[in-house]
């Protein structure tokens, strides 16, 4: 199954409240979205890399020019709506779409998703963590839903059959994954603060 991975860089971050675009937002002495753009390299499963930005993320788009991607100009109206604007545009077929707000994610990590997401069967699969993972982390756990009788937070990786794109009712599948990787994507400065710990913390083990 050939996947193209598709970095979602274009939103407004404005939750930040700080004048940098979220995607340059510096972790661990990379910008954060090098952090996923090295990951989504190294996996074995992403054949090929999109990255979609918008007006609101100039500096971004320049400094992509210097990374082996393909990238798209999107209306930057919001996560869904741009990744369908993009699906559609290129014709995508098996989509891999991730925010570019993940600095701890991993190769090994996406690879184990894809994997979910062939064995699962379904045409559409989201990446949700528990919110007690999330509390335990010192997150928020904003737009959460109940899931079995747990209450879980999208995590914003999502992968779709990009041809059935615009169907209005996808079988979804929901893979709940506990791990920090996954689990820290940043929408304030607590969060980026928190995920500079983290990540200075694993590389410390490593």
């Amino acid at each position: 199954m050939g996947v193209t991975a598709l970095v979602m860089a274009g939103g407004k971050g404005s939750r930040m409240a700080l004048s940098e675009e979220k995607p340059m937002l510096q972790v661990g002495g990379k910008t954060v979205i090098e952090h996923v753009l090295t990951a989504l390299k190294n996996a074995k499963k992403v054949d090929s890399i999109v990255v979609a930005v918008s007006d609101y993320t100039p500096k971004t788009a320049k400094m992509l020019s210097k990374f082996p991607v393909s990238v798209i100009q999107t209306p930057g109206k919001e996560y869904v709506s741009d990744m369908g604007y993009t699906v559609r545009t290129l014709k995508l077929q098996t989509v891999l779409a991730i925010g570019a707000d993940l600095p701890l994610i991993t190769a090994e990590v996406i690879d184990a998703i894809v994997e979910y997401y062939e064995r699962c069967g379904k045409p559409a699969l989201s990446v949700a963590v528990s919110m007690e993972t999330k509390a335990q982390l010192g997150l928020s756990g904003k737009y959460g839903f109940e899931l079995n009788g747990n209450r879980v937070v999208p995590a914003g990786i999502n992968v779709i059959d990009g041809q059935r794109i615009d169907e209005e009712e996808l079988d979804e599948e929901i893979y709940v994954s506990d791990r920090k990787e996954v689990a820290v994507n940043i929408n304030t400065v607590q969060e980026l603060r928190i995920a500079e710990e983290l990540f200075s913390k694993m590389h410390l083990k490593g």
